[in-house]
């Protein structure tokens, strides 16, 4: 039941002009055949839409195939003329859905979309902000994502990105060495070439926020405790993923195992020796082993087997020396300005995706589920939450599961960093809209509403994100403040602006815990509230996780 249930996963979160159309010394040119910027590698033509420009599919990588798999990411090589970026690349490979044929996606895929206001910034330069999305480790693409609308009204460049997934980004293996994550090492890379160009987009090199949700949030607690990351970015925002994230057993069904989202380099190697056996690649020397391995065909890698066995970044390496929790329980980490934060039922999503298979229709089933999950300290969990305070057994598991595995982790996270940096800018929200409406593709579940689940704050700042109905009018009120929100905390690494709700800096270790900014529709939808109270972590921070 694992591997569909992470491809479902996965799966929600999938004529050239001459060169002198852009004239020497200036970065710009518009007219008849669109815009054209001059990159550190070549021009490109992006498409105008009106208020906003996109420059879509510009390589800041070389194509990472045939001697270049499994190598940290080389330069893209530069180009002559003008390079249309008017359609998005493809995707990074992902895992394959159940049934499905032909692979979907290439392994030539390390491209970026750049969307940026179509009208010059006054005077300051705009800030940057590079997007990060979800997906596991084993799906998703930063072509799924429309930052039009969050450009425009935030007055800020975004960058999406695509990096390598599953076994093409997380592979390891003896003969490998100590070779960092390669997705990992994909979004620095993409770092590298914002900061290089970011000024030639109105956006500002200096000025650069990292912002993810899910894996790419984790993303961003890897690269907040990597070495190789120090100046890459000045900000980062970690949407319901940070570096004390985890799952108990039997999260995602009955016997599965417990989920951590990074890996020993040992492990993953170990990992690799026994995929390479399976190939037919463990015989011979080094060079002929990764010759081997090199060798293989995209569709014969690309298996739901292989991909799920390779989608947790390893940690032993010079990218990420450590585990990224014990980096920063340990103050080993970058001291920048952090906005994070998690969506009031996290893990309805995760359970909605499981119950036509594992269904929770009474309290024998959710005590099995709580045994499963917790053994001997499951009777303290079923009295902390007992079946009948929640609407059904189903919520009851998720409640437990979202609180155990998301916010109170967060809360963990922003105590680490405020120890360690008790001056640092730290705020933390909570997405609490109980009518948000559902991702595309979610199965429905009489008796189960999603309300806040994972990744549903996605269409309020990206609002051509696919959902079953638009947002109404107190909704988009919400999603204008979040984008202002977000847009200031990019410009200045504070959200607050004039006129909107008081957003307070977090104290974890303050007596006054009321310091984490709850985001939702309506008439004082906008206010602090005391999310470890709610969510029981004081509880949770005695169990045995």
């Amino acid at each position: 039941m694992l591997f569909p249930l992470l491809c479902a996963l996965a799966l929600l979160m999938a004529t050239a002009v001459p060169a002198s159309a852009a004239p020497p010394g200036s970065p710009y040119s518009s007219g008849q055949n669109g815009t054209v910027v001059r990159t550190d590698r070549g021009l490109v033509r992006g498409v105008s839409h009106g208020s906003y420009t996109t420059f879509s599919g510009v390589p800041y990588a070389a194509p990472p195939t045939g001697r270049l798999r499994w190598r940290a990411p080389s330069p893209a090589a530069p180009w002559h003329g003008v390079r249309d970026a008017t359609t998005a690349a493809q995707p990074c490979v992902q895992m394959p859905a159940p049934g499905a044929g032909a692979v979907i996606g290439s392994e030539d895929c390390l491209y970026l979309n750049v969307t940026t206001p179509a009208s010059r910034p006054a005077g300051q330069k705009r800030p940057v902000l590079v997007w990060l999305h979800g997906g596991a480790f084993l799906g998703g693409s930063g072509n799924d994502y429309d930052a039009g609308s969050l450009a425009v009204r935030g007055d800020a460049v975004v960058v999406t990105v695509n990096y390598r997934l599953g076994i093409f980004g997380y592979f390891g293996h003896p003969e490998l060495g100590s070779a960092p994550p390669f997705g990992l090492a994909d979004q620095q890379a993409a770092l590298r070439w914002v900061k290089a160009n970011a000024e030639r987009f109105g956006g500002d090199p200096a000025g650069v926020t990292l912002f993810g949700e899910s894996a790419g949030a984790l993303g961003i607690c890897a690269h907040l405790t990597s070495p190789t990351a120090a100046g890459l970015f000045r900000r980062a925002v970690l949407q319901s993923g940070s570096c004390f994230t985890s799952f108990p057993r039997g999260a995602l069904g009955p016997g599965t195992p417990a989920y951590e989202p990074f890996a020993s380099q040992h492990a993953v190697q170990a990992a690799g020796t026994e995929a390479a056996r399976g190939l037919g690649c463990a015989t011979g020397g080094r060079d002929e082993v990764l010759a081997c391995l090199r060798g293989q065909s995209t569709d014969r890698l690309a298996t739901t087997q292989l991909m799920q066995s390779f989608n947790r970044p390893a940690f032993g390496n010079p990218l990420l020396p450590v585990a990224p929790d014990l980096a920063m329980t340990s103050g080993r980490f970058h001291r920048v300005p952090v906005l994070q934060g998690t969506n009031h039922d996290e893990m309805r999503m995760f359970v909605g995706l499981s119950l036509a298979a594992f269904p929770i229709r009474t309290e024998e089933d959710y005590r099995a589920r709580l045994v499963d999950a917790f053994g001997p300290a499951a009777p303290a969990v079923e009295e902390r939450y007992p079946a009948a305070h929640h609407p059904t057994p189903a919520l009851a598991w998720a409640a437990v599961l979202t609180d155990r595995s998301f916010t109170c982790t967060t809360l963990e996270a922003a105590r680490a960093m405020a120890a360690h940096a008790p001056g640092l800018p730290l705020y933390g929200y909570e997405f609490n809209d109980a009518d948000a409406p559902v991702l595309a593709g979610l199965p429905a579940n009489p008796g189960f509403p999603y309300g806040a689940a994972h990744g549903f704050e996605m269409p309020f700042l990206f609002t051509s994100f696919p959902t079953g109905k638009p947002l109404d009018d107190a909704q988009r009120e919400l999603s204008d403040r979040m984008t202002g929100y977000w847009t200031n905390f990019a410009r200045t690494g504070d959200p607050n602006s004039p006129g909107a709700p008081l957003w307070p800096v977090q104290r974890p270790s303050s007596p006054d815990t009321r310091s984490v900014q709850s985001l939702a529709p309506g008439p004082g939808g906008i206010r602090p509230v005391d999310v470890g109270a709610a969510h029981h972590c004081s509880f949770w921070g005695r169990v045995a996780r």
